[in-house]
């Protein structure tokens, strides 16, 4: 899907029950039910592509295939809690997909538990229309952060992946708090409280 070279594949199958320490019965359930066969497909590292790590020492690339058309966000936090690595996440159910991966670090408490800083996600799409790519450039740590960048609904400046996350949960605040205003605009009936409110839209509209 994103033509990598043959040096960084691995195309192992992963048995669901792998990751049985990491879930409850309802979680090794909806896996189970969901699930038809996860395969690790790359591994994007050193020795892999060539490049330098800075932080981030591998990119792991995973193929999930479903048995029914549903958003599986659950599994994929269970999985990638389970594996310390960032993981791109290709979803499949016929010849649909949608794309999923999660910024995230070592949790402190229990290195065995990684800590999810935020997720992005695409929706359905048809996989010959797929318009993301996989740049083996400069460090493994560009490659992803520049990977992320092609999830965001808003362009931004931004020099690493930390700060990519923060702006991004930024403008999902700014953005939940514009639909709170824009509602309480359509529900208001004082004019001087409709003026106060479209006053404040502005304001955000112009942080955003």
């Amino acid at each position: 899907m994103f033509n990598l070279p043959e040096t960084t594949k691995l195309n192992k199958l992963i048995p669901k029950n792998a990751f049985d320490s990491y879930t409850n019965t309802k979680q090794k359930r909806e896996l189970a039910d969901n699930v038809s066969r996860i395969t690790w497909l790359n591994k994007l590292s050193v020795d892999t592509t060539n490049l330098q790590s800075k932080e981030i020492l591998e990119i792991q690339i995973f193929n999930i295939e479903l048995k029914d058309k549903v958003q599986i966000k659950s599994i994929l936090n269970i999985i990638d809690k389970a594996i310390p690595y960032p993981i791109i996440f290709i979803v499949r159910n016929g010849k649909s997909v949608y794309l999923s991966t999660s910024p995230k670090h070592n949790n402190p408490k229990n290195e065995d538990l990684a800590v999810i800083d935020y997720t992005y996600s695409t929706d359905w799409f048809a996989e010959n229309d797929n318009e993301f790519q996989i740049e083996l450039k400069n460090d493994i740590d560009w490659v992803y952060k520049t990977f992320c960048e092609q999830f965001y609904k808003v362009k931004a400046t931004v020099k690493g992946l930390k700060e990519l996350v923060a702006t991004q949960k930024e403008i999902d605040s700014l953005n939940r708090e514009i639909e709170k205003v824009k509602l309480a605009i359509a529900r208001s009936k004082q004019f001087n409280k409709k003026v106060e409110l479209n006053l404040k839209l502005k304001e955000l509209k112009d942080r955003l």
